[in-house]
């Protein structure tokens, strides 16, 4: 079972801070991560997102790399290469609604990352909870949770190559 994680801040310095340091949990083995991204919402509510720079301290292959992209997508609603918009588009919210990522989770993350707030969305394999929590608690994040069955990754994961 893999985590989705959402880690939402008031200031782009706190979570730039914990995006970093996830990265250096990642190198202690703290973490394993299938993904991870910086996103950031300005002022006008303009999403941005950041990878980190070298994706080889990832675990990403190609269908995780698409599922943790089409998942940063459909949180912050951003389209993503290859999906078009409308019947297509609802049919794959359809299907994520089976999953632990439906709407009332999509809703969730909707209002804590507002305009001006930034966020640390990590897709975590393994994950150390207290390690983690206490490493990144100093930063003052508000965390929106859910996880993922083997199986759902994999509809997510077949429902994505459909779309496309």
């Amino acid at each position: 079972m893999a985590d989705l994680i959402v880690i939402a801040f008031d200031s782009e310095t706190q979570a730039e801070e914990a995006y970093n340091q996830i990265q250096a949990l990642q190198n202690d083995l703290v973490v394993e991560l299938a993904g991870l991204a910086l996103v950031k919402v300005d002022g006008e509510g303009k999403t941005h997102v950041e990878y980190p720079g070298t994706v080889g301290k990832i675990g990403i292959g190609a269908a995780g790399g698409a599922l943790f992209g089409a998942l940063i997508g459909i949180l912050f609603f951003i389209p993503f290469a290859g999906l078009v918009f409308g019947g297509l588009f609802g049919a794959l919210f359809a299907g994520i609604d089976k999953t632990g990522l439906d709407a009332e989770f999509r809703d969730r993350v909707k209002s804590t990352v507002t305009a001006g707030k930034s966020a640390v969305v990590l897709y975590a394999v393994k994950l150390t909870e207290d390690k983690f929590a206490a490493a990144l608690a100093p930063y003052q994040g508000t965390v929106v949770q859910t996880s993922l069955s083997e199986e759902d990754e994999k509809t997510l994961i077949h429902d994505l190559a459909e779309k496309k």
